[in-house]
């Protein structure tokens, strides 16, 4: 199956960029877009970093940091629900199985 694609241009640190994306998905990618520009914004704006792309690089450690400290809740919460599943078709097994 082939899905359509449109190409989409977005503005990060004032450069134009075209892009390609599937069909319906244009404005999530623009908005994604605009979040990576505000935070590449900021890193630039606090002085600390020089040239795009060690500020490209310092975004997606902060971005992937972010995502790895909620991550861990996500699975324990998982893991909760999958123990309590699992003790849940024991006790069902072990009602059935008594006559």
């Amino acid at each position: 199956m082939n899905e359509e694609t449109i190409p989409v241009t977005v503005h990060i640190l004032d450069r134009e960029y075209r892009i390609t994306c599937p069909a319906g998905e244009e404005d999530s990618l623009k908005a994604t877009a605009y979040h990576l520009n505000q935070r590449m914004q900021e890193v630039k704006n606090s002085g600390k970093v020089v040239g795009i792309d060690r500020i490209a690089v310092m975004v997606a450690l902060n971005i992937t940091h972010e995502l790895l400290e909620n991550r861990p809740t996500d699975t324990l919460l998982y893991d909760n629900i999958s123990s309590r599943i699992k003790a849940l078709q024991d006790k069902i097994d072990i009602a059935l199985s008594v006559d």
